[in-house]
């Protein structure tokens, strides 16, 4: 049966496997199982059929596999021995044949389903293209023109593909607007609901402000200058710890630049969140005393079974050091990875006090008994 054009057909399983990767043998594969379907969908018909399309002159062939047996059952999926013996002497009771079926219409059918599958195919293959390219973007921050920005959910255009930046990765105080250029970090790259890869993008994702800061800081794209840690209140208050393994670099001032304008270009990327930058160092007590910057540290005890310390500030440095709503030490326990119970230096004392009068009360008791 003549059903598909086959220098057309040869062309694009040609194209198909030269430039998207896809086998030949593959395609094939995909329109025999369509036609099968498209078969029976269309003529309504219960019997075992296979297709098998031949690439070279373009014809199809439909057949109905019966089963020779020596008692028919069923007509459909059954032949008896004699009527088998007709078409070959050699077939026997168990063994299959192949009757080929000539059905009306159906050379039409046939083109257009090997048509839709190689579309179908090719978008897949595109797809797959387009997934592989941004997948291996992770990690890294895109520019994209806002799409649609009337519900929860911001859409960009990325080019290729649709950024999806969810509520929770949008900083709190930014409203979008239809054709806004936006910079975001690509959290990840799923598969959408029909197949179409999707882009999950952040702007409050901790590893945005470090790629920020290595798009703006030579020393850091460089590798002179590591960012240890970010921690984050999207939009309000930032802590990143920066490390230079040359003592002559000084980490916090590279970053923060001359009259601050390397710092103030990522401040002005993250709609004016203030950024605290602080050197890491290697003993906890130091760093987490440069974590609670800008309060001043007077004493700090670490406890690296629990991993946890706690600080001693003066009086006057108590609320500085928690922070409003307790944001200064939350983001400096984040940084640090440290559990951090700050302590002013009168607390301290009535503490100390307090301890050393219980420790007196247990002697006393253990005297009496």
């Amino acid at each position: 049966m003549k059903a598909i054009d086959n220098k057309e057909l040869e062309i694009a399983l040609e194209t198909l496997e030269k430039e998207r990767g896809i086998k030949k043998e593959y395609l094939i594969e995909q329109i025999e199982a369509a036609l099968i379907t498209a078969y029976k969908n269309n003529y309504k018909d219960s019997e075992n059929v296979k297709v098998i399309v031949d690439t070279v002159s373009g014809e199809t062939h439909i057949y109905s596999v019966k089963e020779v047996v020596e008692q028919i059952e069923n007509p459909v999926l059954q032949i008896s021995k004699e009527e088998a013996a007709k078409i070959s002497k050699k077939l026997d009771i168990g063994d299959t044949v192949d009757i080929e079926l000539n059905p009306r219409n159906f050379g039409r059918i046939a083109a257009q389903t090997a048509k839709q599958v190689i579309i179908q195919k090719l978008r897949e293959a595109e797809r797959d293209i387009v997934f592989g390219e941004f997948n291996e973007r992770k990690g890294e921050i895109v520019s994209g023109l806002v799409q649609k920005a009337d519900t929860g959910v911001i859409i960009l255009d990325l080019g290729k593909l649709e950024g999806v930046m969810p509520a929770k990765e949008q900083i709190p105080i930014e409203r979008y607007k239809v054709n806004d250029k936006v910079k975001a970090y690509v959290v990840d790259v799923v598969r959408g609901a029909k197949g179409a890869p999707q882009v999950i993008v952040s702007r409050t994702a901790g590893d945005f402000v470090k790629k920020l800061f290595e798009l703006e800081i030579p020393e850091i794209y460089e590798g002179l200058i590591e960012v240890k840690s970010v921690s984050r209140d999207p939009g309000n208050r930032c802590k990143v710890a920066v490390h230079a393994q040359n003592e002559n670099i000084d980490p916090v001032g590279s970053c923060v630049g001359q009259k601050g304008v390397r710092i103030q270009n990522i401040i002005n990327e993250l709609s004016g969140e203030k950024i605290d930058v602080i050197e890491w160092n290697e003993d906890p007590s130091i760093f987490i005393s440069s974590a609670l910057l800008p309060a001043k540290v007077m004493a700090v005890d670490v406890n690296e079974e629990e991993k946890s310390a706690r600080v001693i500030v003066p009086d006057d440095q108590l609320s500085l050091a928690i922070g409003k709503s307790g944001q200064n030490a939350r983001l400096a326990a984040r940084l640090t990875g440290w559990k951090i119970d700050i302590k002013s230096e009168t607390q301290f004392r009535e503490m100390l006090a307090q301890m050393q009068e219980n420790e007196e009360e247990t002697v006393e008791e253990e005297n009496e008994e």
